[in-house]
């Protein structure tokens, strides 16, 4: 989903335009307040979000909402790119040495600002399934996180016994545990997961 602030109606009907043509959803905001409550509500698209962000904007500017996303640590699943037809070098590099996605001046190319769009939707995206798979290691017990070291390094269900000196049985019974809370069913599937 991109997510459009502007407080210029016609920016953001130009925007969704743009976004729709290229098969992305988009959502738009007529202030940085409205998107930050959208933020806060942790609703987020499982293709991926992404934030076009302008800087001068009544309430609350653009920079401010980007460090109050930055604050609360959704720039990563929420990337930024800043729009702006007042912006400078010195803001651009600002901008960017804080973590925002790219940085454009208004008029822009349409093509390369999708191009960052689409680039800024894939990172969000792998930036959420990276958080499914931590919320599903979260899950595991102590001892599963033991077995589960182990499993990756390659090592046969004897030797975990083993090592652990515990039954092959309750080996087995961590194992199963282990492939069903982090959903799948091969120790080469959990490996391709955690590489």
């Amino acid at each position: 989903m991109l997510h459009i602030v502007d407080d210029e109606e016609v920016v953001r009907d130009a925007l969704t335009w743009l976004a729709t043509s290229r098969g992305i959803s988009s959502r738009s905001y007529a202030s940085a307040l409205q998107l930050l409550r959208h933020a806060d509500s942790g609703q987020f698209d499982p293709d991926g979000d992404c934030v076009l962000l302008d800087v001068r904007m009544p309430d609350m500017n653009g920079i401010a909402a980007f460090d109050q996303l930055s604050t609360r640590g959704l720039t990563q699943r929420m990337p930024v790119i800043f729009l702006t037809g007042h912006g400078d070098v010195p803001m651009a590099v600002d901008a960017l040495k804080r973590g925002a996605f790219d940085f454009f001046e208004k008029p822009f190319n349409d093509n390369q600002l999708m191009d960052r769009v689409q680039e800024g939707l894939a990172g969000s995206r792998k930036a959420g399934e990276m958080a499914q798979v931590h919320a599903r290691l979260a899950t595991l017990s102590a001892r599963e996180r033991e077995v589960l070291d182990l499993i990756l390094a390659g090592k046969m269900n004897k030797v975990v016994a083993d090592e652990l000196g515990i039954s092959m049985r309750t080996v087995e019974v961590h194992r199963a545990h282990i492939f069903d809370k982090m959903q799948v069913k091969t120790a080469v599937e959990l490996a391709g997961l955690l590489k």
